[in-house]
């Protein structure tokens, strides 16, 4: 895979979390507590999220990404 795809693939991940907290915010000011969208929207995000970190943890267990410091000096 190369680094390309992987920087979208982790792109992709967090246009789907905000996407997410978007809608929680959007379902939060409209519903006003009458429904469980929020609740739902913010499930998924952190559910995103997850499997996000597990995935780069994963990434960097299996060799497929190097981790690397700030200022690599």
């Amino acid at each position: 895979m190369n680094d390309s795809l992987k920087t979208l693939l982790v792109i992709a991940f967090l246009a789907l979390i905000l996407w997410n907290l978007g809608a929680g915010l959007y379902y939060l000011l409209v519903d006003k507590g009458e429904s469980k969208r929020t609740v739902n929207a913010l499930t998924r995000r952190i559910g995103l999220s997850v499997a996000l970190i597990l995935l780069v943890v994963l990434a960097i267990w299996m060799g497929w990404i190097t981790p690397h410091g700030v200022n690599p000096g």
